[in-house]
């Protein structure tokens, strides 16, 4: 498993605006190869994290490099929602826990 995670800090005040962009967002992650799962997750100082899994490192950037991954990055967010770049990371699982 893969783990890709971008850090973005939204301009104070324009968090709703950020979320509301991704959940309007047309991603196509759910037909792509070796796509398991997305989160963005909100941190309590405003921070946000996207954060998807996938089957392998090799899926991941077969995903950055394909036709689904422009098409689903050609929408923009509104000028000024960043604060700045988003940060990424890459992570191979080395552990995994589930409940039960």
């Amino acid at each position: 498993m893969y783990i890709a995670m971008n850090r973005f800090t939204v301009a104070e005040g324009r968090g709703t605006e950020f979320e509301t962009a991704w959940r309007e967002r047309d991603s196509q992650l759910r037909s792509v190869p070796g796509f398991v799962d997305f989160r963005l997750l909100k941190g309590e100082s405003g921070e946000y994290i996207s954060h998807s899994t996938w089957e392998s490192a090799e899926h991941f950037e077969a995903w950055t490099e394909s036709e689904a991954f422009a098409q689903a990055h050609r929408k923009r967010l509104p000028e000024g929602v960043l604060a700045g770049p988003p940060n990424f990371a890459g992570y191979q699982v080395v552990q995994e826990m589930r409940a039960g």
